[in-house]
């Protein structure tokens, strides 16, 4: 499987480009007879498949971005583009394929409540689950407050967990990668959580969430421990003491609020958590992080 976590990272800072299986394969050592046997095994879907479907979900991200002071919300053309499509017919072709409308009949904040929905449904017992309603635009009754700064390129040694929502699977990949750490003099390092995906968007069965700790740039990966170089990237910081209900309202405030406001588009990278001390150690119930959120200029 790393092998092919090595194919899915490279596709990802890809999207906007062609993606030849030739490519890909060889990115991740395979030939690409045997590579497109083996991605399909492992990840359920063919290459084609899984890039025409991050490609859309991108251009779905793309789509809900709301105006700004100093923004203007990307067109339908613009963002075909920036997602790999050949032209905004194409874009059109397959997005209706996929969800049934064209992008420009399509209501992406239906659709993204419905995801909500359906994640906090896996993720949280039915009596918990309005602690985790979405946070309208405008407010912040929990006085959040963020400052952008630079971070420097970054190496992290990470373990891989998919369909991150299942009770227990994250914080056991933690646990495996902080022994992993320690047995190796690593465990200092700044640790990190980050998901490649919106569970607003994507199913949370295709959901990619990373547990990584920061390790020196020559790092080579081994095993089932992955490695990736993530370039220098400005950050919107915003600080985190509670439980899973005030991240996703520090989340909710920085998309809904802070970005719009801010004269910043957010960038194609994930929003890491970056946790103080090891992951989860307080358990589920209480987290002390700082959430990172790349952006770029508008």
């Amino acid at each position: 499987m790393d092998r092919v976590n090595r194919a899915i990272d490279f596709i990802l800072h890809r999207l906007d480009g062609p993606l030849r299986l030739e490519t890909v394969a060889r990115a991740a050592c395979f030939s690409p007879f045997h590579f497109h046997r083996v991605f399909r095994l492992l990840v359920g879907e063919s290459l084609n498949e899984f890039v025409k479907r991050v490609r859309l979900e991108r251009a779905l991200a793309l789509m809900s971005q709301k105006e700004g002071t100093t923004r203007r919300r990307p067109t339908l053309t613009d963002i075909a583009f920036r997602c790999g499509f050949a032209s905004s017919s194409d874009f059109a072709r397959c997005f209706k394929g996929r969800y049934g409308l064209p992008p420009s009949r399509f209501d992406v904040d239906a659709f993204r409540t419905r995801q909500r929905e359906e994640w906090q449904r896996v993720a949280e017992e039915p009596e918990n689950r309005h602690r985790l309603a979405g946070l309208p635009p405008g407010q912040n009754p929990d006085g959040f407050e963020a400052r952008v700064r630079r971070l420097p390129r970054r190496c992290v040694a990470y373990l891989r967990v998919g369909d991150p929502f299942r009770p227990g699977v994250v914080t056991t990949a933690a646990e495996r990668l902080v022994h992993w750490a320690e047995r190796r003099g690593l465990a200092d390092g700044q640790w990190l959580g980050y998901m490649w995906d919106d569970p607003d968007i994507t199913a949370h069965e295709r959901c990619r969430y990373d547990v990584g700790v920061e390790v020196p740039m020559d790092f080579v990966a081994e095993g089932e421990i992955g490695r990736f170089a993530f370039p220098a990237m400005q950050v919107a910081e915003v600080e985190v003491r509670g439980g899973l209900d005030l991240e996703m309202r520090a989340l909710d405030w920085l998309f809904g609020t802070w970005l719009p406001a801010s004269g910043f588009v957010p960038a194609a990278q994930p929003c890491f958590e970056a946790w103080e001390g090891r992951p989860f150690a307080y358990g589920n119930e209480h987290f002390e992080l700082r959430l990172h959120f790349p952006v770029a200029r508008g």
